[in-house]
């Protein structure tokens, strides 16, 4: 077994991952590589964030990563039409390892009017005199619609378990209310897939430096981002713990190595345009009958309404 394979699989992902391309090459197949099997152990210390596939370059992947997104585009639209299926994207990650950017880089594949993304903060008031999921339930898809959700669900077994904001006792029995109501989806129609993004600590550092000599990424800047860095090792247990409770079957976590931005943004294509393929969706079938509606249309090609001739004739008409 290779070096990598063995990193893989001491992670908790799969190892079994090749795929061949319509030009015949074979291609790495992201969906078997980064899936955490159901019931794994997951060690994170052992995956390498900067492991980037089979491309050394965001030049070498951008064709790929454009034939991907066309398919996105492509199947959303089938999506949108059938309206048998609905499409949940969950993701979570180290702060800074690029949710943002999946939603600027992937998901702008999709047409706007299909697509609802929502981000999960500190929890209202009102949504803490509920149950932990009473704010997300009215947000996931409708049936022919994408949701996305930027933090999640999940931040209630990772923040609340990380700052003892509730009882061990109470965040340790939501890992089975998340599987429920994740099945419940998946028996309404809903095809789920998430993604944990993964960088290294150098790597976060890296990209608070960058955001702190960037106007344009200033915004991004929390006063808790370095009071959050110091609790790495407790987040890693929490994330370690979701992941290895909460990869299911019909809900599987992904784990994207994100120190390279670009393989981020072509994994993440690849398995959401795999999996859109995989549910061999078709358009519907017309509900009215196209050769009356075809005779309509002959009928009024063969006999156009002018409007400069019909205001002639009547013109005409008034001065006679």
């Amino acid at each position: 077994m290779n070096t990598l394979a063995a990193t893989l699989l001491a992670a908790g992902v799969s190892a079994h991952a090749a795929t061949e391309d319509p030009s015949g090459k074979q291609s790495m197949d992201y969906r078997k590589k980064l899936i955490v099997k159901p019931g794994s152990k997951v060690s994170l210390k052992n995956m390498d964030p900067g492991w980037h596939g089979q491309h050394d370059s965001e030049k070498e992947a951008a064709e790929e990563i454009a034939k991907h997104l066309s398919s996105i585009a492509e199947h959303q639209r089938l999506l949108y039409g059938e309206k048998r299926h609905a499409l949940l994207i969950v993701l979570q990650g180290i702060d800074a390892a690029g949710k943002d950017g999946v939603c600027w880089h992937v998901i702008k594949g999709m047409n706007p009017q299909g697509v609802n993304v929502t981000g999960f903060k500190q929890p209202t008031p009102e949504a803490l005199a509920h149950d932990f999921l009473w704010r997300v339930h009215p947000h996931t898809p409708g049936l022919g619609q994408v949701a996305v959700f930027n933090r999640s669900h999940y931040e209630d077994v990772l923040v609340a378990r990380v700052h003892n904001l509730v009882p061990k006792s109470v965040w340790s029995t939501r890992y089975d209310r998340i599987n429920e109501f994740e099945n419940l989806l998946h028996e309404s129609g809903v095809t789920i897939i998430k993604f944990f993004l993964m960088i290294s600590p150098e790597e976060q550092l890296k990209r608070f430096g960058e955001r702190l000599e960037d106007p344009m990424r200033q915004w991004k800047i929390s006063n808790s981002d370095y009071t959050e860095r110091a609790l790495w090792d407790d987040y890693i247990g929490a994330y370690e713990a979701m992941l290895e409770k909460c990869s299911t079957k019909h809900a599987p976590w992904y784990i994207l190595p994100s120190n390279h931005k670009w393989f981020r943004n072509l994994a993440a294509s690849q398995i959401i345009a795999s999996t859109l393929e995989g549910l061999r969706m078709k358009l519907p079938k017309p509900e009215v009958d196209i050769a009356a509606i075809k005779a309509e249309y002959h009928s009024a090609s063969a006999t156009p309404n002018n409007p400069e001739k019909t205001k002639k004739k009547a013109k005409g008409k008034k001065t006679s």
